[in-house]
């Protein structure tokens, strides 16, 4: 049976003071919980992150790496740096860094096998525009994003690789896709993985959902049967609230 697998994803908020304070309280309400936590904090937190959850449940990722080791890069960090630091997870191709940033699939691809060679795992992030979902192109654009997101890796690399479904049209709206309609095209998400995999990979794989995650709706999509926790956003910036999803039975 797959585990939860339930990730903060904090984006451009939170200074180091903010984030122990937030650990400190956040690690006390889910110590009894049996599922993966991960917090994905912005670079300037990590060092202090990792430094508060020693001891704790909770893991930490980074939210976004250069595909190089090194070189002529303003700005950017590498997985090799992330690593030497004790960074366990980062997210690859939100869709907010293909909107804002002109991240390809390409460089997605790139991204997530640097990731792997440096021994991060990858929340890899797919999902569908409202107008592509209107255009009933939904499946169509999210099985593309899996076969270029997936180009070259095999079937061991998969062991390591998180799939994050998030309909771009659901993220920082307030608007969800319903259980059913996320549970649906998750499992055709792990259909492609098969097809690409075979069967016993995509069942192992643990593909996430995110998009207006809260704990309001939290159980009902992590009760279904394809969703294997969630990745969140706002949500996961107020230690309650995130605690009250993180603890899902």
């Amino acid at each position: 049976m797959r585990k939860k697998v339930i990730a903060g994803n904090w984006k451009m908020n939170m200074l180091p003071n903010e984030t122990i304070n937030f650990i400190d309280e956040f690690s006390k309400l889910v110590k009894n919980s049996e599922n993966e936590i991960i917090l994905c904090v912005p670079f300037i937190d990590l060092f202090y992150a990792l430094l508060h959850v020693q001891g704790t449940n909770i893991k930490i990722g980074a939210q976004n790496m250069h595909w190089e080791e090194k070189g002529a890069f303003t700005g950017e960090v590498s997985g090799n740096m992330l690593k030497s630091i004790g960074v366990e997870y980062v997210i690859i191709g939100h869709s907010e860094r293909r909107a804002y940033f002109g991240e390809t699939d390409e460089i997605v691809n790139k991204k997530i096998k640097s990731a792997l060679k440096y021994g991060l795992k990858p929340i890899v992030c797919i999902g569908e525009t409202l107008e592509q979902r209107e255009d009933g192109k939904a499946v169509e654009i999210i099985k593309a994003q899996i076969q270029f997101a997936l180009k070259d890796l095999d079937k061991k690399m998969m062991d390591d690789v998180i799939i994050a479904y998030e309909p771009i049209w659901a993220i920082g709206t307030g608007k969800t896709a319903t259980s059913e309609d996320a549970n649906n095209t998750i499992k055709a998400i792990r259909e492609e993985i098969s097809k690409i995999y075979g069967q016993n990979v995509a069942q192992r794989v643990i593909i996430q959902y995110g998009g207006s995650v809260k704990s309001t709706n939290s159980h009902e999509l992590f009760s279904m049967s394809d969703i294997d926790g969630g990745l969140v956003g706002g949500a996961s910036l107020n230690a309650e609230e995130f605690s009250k999803i993180a603890n899902y039975k």
